[in-house]
């Protein structure tokens, strides 16, 4: 037995692959938009994560004195060697030895893309404990 359809139902299916084909290529760009970002997100944060320990290392040295200059402004100028911006730099401890710093990292999916969002992180640096003074 063969199926037979009248020209009236041809013309009311014509253009429905279209549709559906449509329909595959916008799911698979918001998949591709999904996965971007999220490649993108994680790239940051482990950039700010970085920038953050190196600029409290450095901070820390420069408040023990084996760099020069301001601990605060030693840990801004290695946050921006590692395309960061310091948020935020406190000292304390014995002599303020103890260094805390805040940095943020901007979010964008795309390089030529404007930034969507920020990545933070905190680090905190000094110096080693000494066990026999009682540290």
């Amino acid at each position: 037995m063969s199926r037979t359809t009248s020209p009236a139902q041809d013309r009311r299916q014509r253009g429905s692959g279209t549709v559906l084909m449509l329909a595959v290529v916008c799911v698979a760009v918001l998949g591709l938009a999904a996965v971007l970002m999220f490649s993108a997100v994680s790239n940051a944060g482990a950039k700010a994560g970085t920038a953050a320990d190196l600029a409290a290392l450095a901070a820390a040295d420069a408040a023990r004195q084996l760099l020069p200059g301001d601990p605060c402004a030693v840990a801004a100028a290695t946050a921006a060697a590692n395309d960061a911006t310091l948020d935020g730099c406190t000292r304390q401890g014995p002599g303020g030895q103890i260094v805390t710093v805040r940095v943020q990292v901007p979010v964008s999916p795309v390089g030529w893309l404007p930034p969507l969002t920020r990545a933070h992180s905190v680090a905190r640096a000094g110096p080693p404990p000494q066990p026999w003074r009682g540290d």
